[in-house]
C-alpha cells in the first residue's frame, strides 16, 4: 500500500510530465516566452558583473595609494579670474614640513614632492616622461616595492645628489629589456645614476600611467630641475587608521597657524583624505552599481507579464483538456499546479540560459574593457531565485484560472 506522501508525490511527478509535455508541444512558443526572462535575468548578471568590477578596480586603486596617506596640496593661484589647479600657489614649505614632522605625533613618515615633467635621454633614445621629487620615505608611503636595485638616501638628499629610480614604463622605453640599474639617464643635460628600478604599478586615480616617471630627491628636483623654493605637495603617512582625521585636523590647525591665517580666512591648501577618498568611491559605486541592478531588473518583470500572456492564452487552447482531466477524476488542485510548473519551469529555463549569457557577457566586456567585471555567487543565486518567484507570481492567476472552470462547460467549449 502506498502512503499518502507517496501518492501525492507520485501525483507531482505525474503533473510536471504533463507540463513539460505540454511546454515541448509548442517549443517555438515557449522559447519565444521564456525570451524575457532570459534577456532580463542576463541584464542583472552582465550589469552586477560590471559594478562589481568597477568598484574592485577603483578600490584597488585606492588602495595603491598607499596605507593611511593624508597628502597636503598647496592652494591655487589664480590669475585673471583663472585658477591654475591644486598645488599651483606657493604655501607649502620645507619649513611647514619639518613642523608637522616635529609637532603631530602620528605622523610617521612624509615626503614632500616637487613633480615636473622633461624629456629624458639614455641608451639613444629620448621619453617625455614624470620627474617627480621625493624622499626616500617615499616608497614605504605609497606601499611600493623594487624590482631591482635600491632607494637613493637621506644622505643623497641632503646633498641633492643626481641620483634616480625609474619606473617600469620609463625604463621599457629608454632601455628595452636592458635592466636599467647603474645606467645613466639625461635630464635637462643633467647626468642622473638610476638606483633602483620600480616593480609595475599600473594606472592612478586620474587614469595615468604611475609607471611613466622618473623618482629623484626632492632636493635634486628643487635645486636642478625646477628651481622651486616652494612644494606641490606632501605626502603622510599616519600611524594607524583611526587616528587620521584627528591627524587631518592637527595638520590643518598647525598650517593655518604657521600661514597666518586668521579665523573665517579661507585655508591656502587642501589635505586629501585616502580612507574619505576609499569611503566616497565605495558610496558612489555602490549606488551605481544598486541602480544597474533595478534598471535590468525592469525586463524580468517585462518578462514575466509575457509568461503570464501566453499561460493565458493556453488556458484559453486547452479549455476542453482541462474539462477532460477534470471529467476523468483530475482535482482542481492538480490542473493548478500542472500549469503552475508550465509558468515555473518557463521561468527557470530562461533563467538557467540568461545567467550563462550573462556571464558570457561579463567575459566578453572584461576582454574588451579596462577592468575586469566580477561575476558573484550571489547575483547569481538572485538571478534563479527571482526567476523562480517570477515564475509563481505571474504564472499563479493563469493557474487559478484553469483550476476554476467548470467541467460541464469545458467539455462543451470549442
Amino acid at each position: 500500500m502506498f502512503t499518502t506522501l507517496q501518492v501525492l508525490l507520485l501525483q507531482s511527478w505525474q503533473t510536471f510530465f504533463i507540463a513539460l509535455r505540454a511546454l515541448r508541444r509548442n517549443k517555438l512558443r515557449s522559447g519565444l516566452t521564456a525570451l524575457g526572462i532570459i534577456i532580463g535575468v542576463a541584464a542583472v548578471v552582465a550589469m552586477v558583473a560590471v559594478g562589481n568590477g568597477a568598484q574592485a578596480s577603483i578600490t584597488k586603486q585606492v588602495a595603491a595609494l598607499g596605507e593611511n596617506l593624508l597628502t597636503v596640496f598647496a592652494g591655487s593661484k589664480r590669475s585673471g579670474g583663472v585658477s591654475s589647479g591644486l598645488g599651483s600657489a606657493s604655501t607649502i614649505t620645507l619649513a611647514d614640513v619639518e613642523a608637522i614632522l616635529r609637532e603631530v605625533p602620528d605622523v610617521i613618515a612624509v615626503s614632500p614632492e616637487i613633480s615636473s615633467s622633461a624629456q629624458a635621454i639614455a641608451n639613444g633614445r629620448n621619453w617625455s616622461t614624470s620627474i617627480v621629487g621625493e624622499s626616500p620615505e617615499y616608497l614605504r608611503i605609497r606601499d611600493w616595492k623594487l624590482a631591482a636595485g635600491s632607494m637613493f638616501t637621506e644622505r643623497e638628499v641632503r646633498s641633492a645628489a643626481k641620483v634616480a629610480v625609474i619606473g617600469s614604463k620609463t625604463a621599457l622605453e629608454l632601455f628595452g629589456p636592458l635592466n636599467p640599474v647603474g645606467q645613466s639617464v639625461r635630464v635637462k643635460n643633467i647626468p642622473f645614476v638610476i638606483t633602483g628600478l620600480l616593480e609595475t604599478k599600473g594606472a592612478g586615480m586620474a587614469g595615468q600611467n604611475q609607471d611613466d616617471r622618473l623618482i629623484i630627491p626632492y632636493t635634486t628636483a628643487m635645486k636642478r630641475i625646477t628651481g622651486d623654493r616652494y612644494l606641490r605637495s606632501v605626502n603622510l603617512q599616519i600611524r594607524q587608521a583611526d587616528r587620521m582625521e584627528i591627524a587631518q585636523a592637527q595638520i590643518t590647525s598647525l598650517l593655518r597657524q604657521r600661514h597666518r591665517l586668521v579665523a573665517g580666512q579661507s585655508d591656502d591648501f587642501n589635505i586629501f583624505n585616502q580612507k574619505d577618498i576609499a569611503d566616497t568611491v565605495s558610496a558612489v559605486t555602490g549606488t551605481v552599481k544598486l541602480l544597474l541592478g533595478a534598471i535590468s531588473s525592469l525586463s524580468l518583470v517585462v518578462g514575466g507579464i509575457g509568461i503570464m500572456n501566453i499561460m493565458l492564452v493556453s488556458v484559453t487552447e486547452r479549455t476542453r483538456e482541462i474539462g477532460i482531466r477534470m471529467a476523468v477524476g483530475a482535482q482542481p488542485s492538480a490542473i493548478q499546479l500542472q500549469f503552475l510548473i508550465e509558468a515555473v519551469t518557463l521561468s527557470l529555463l530562461g533563467g538557467l540560459i540568461g545567467v550563462a549569457l550573462g556571464v558570457g557577457i561579463s567575459v566578453f566586456v572584461g576582454k574588451a574593457g579596462t577592468f575586469q567585471p566580477v561575476v558573484s555567487a550571489e547575483s547569481i543565486l538572485l538571478a534563479f531565485g527571482v526567476s523562480f518567484v517570477i515564475g509563481v507570481f505571474f504564472g499563479f492567476y493563469p493557474a487559478r484560472k484553469a483550476a476554476a472552470l467548470d467541467p460541464i462547460d469545458a467539455l462543451r467549449y470549442e
